[in-house]
């Protein structure tokens, strides 16, 4: 990380509610990088829930790369997923 990447962690910190973070996402993301976080969002509240690799592949068409980066993320990773990620 950069010396800098504290500016990115304190604007998230400052969101107040969901439109402060989806507007924040839009001026730093292209929508195609939102909709690619938004699927491994997904994808790792799918594999919290039980849900299979077939599953989690037929519903969001994720790649299965991708997919095994997301599981990967869940077993070994930093524990963001888990601790943030809503459960239904």
């Amino acid at each position: 990380m950069t010396e800098h990447a504290h500016i990115l962690y304190r604007a998230l910190l400052n969101c107040g509610n969901e439109e402060d973070v989806r507007a924040l996402l839009d001026d730093l993301c292209t929508y195609q990088e939102q909709e690619q976080m938004i699927q491994r969002a997904y994808a790792a509240k799918m594999l919290i829930e039980g849900k299979t690799y077939a599953d989690i592949i037929a519903e969001t068409d994720i790649s299965s790369a991708t997919l095994s980066r997301v599981s990967r993320a869940l077993q070994h990773g930093s524990g963001g997923y888990k601790k943030l990620i809503p459960r239904t």
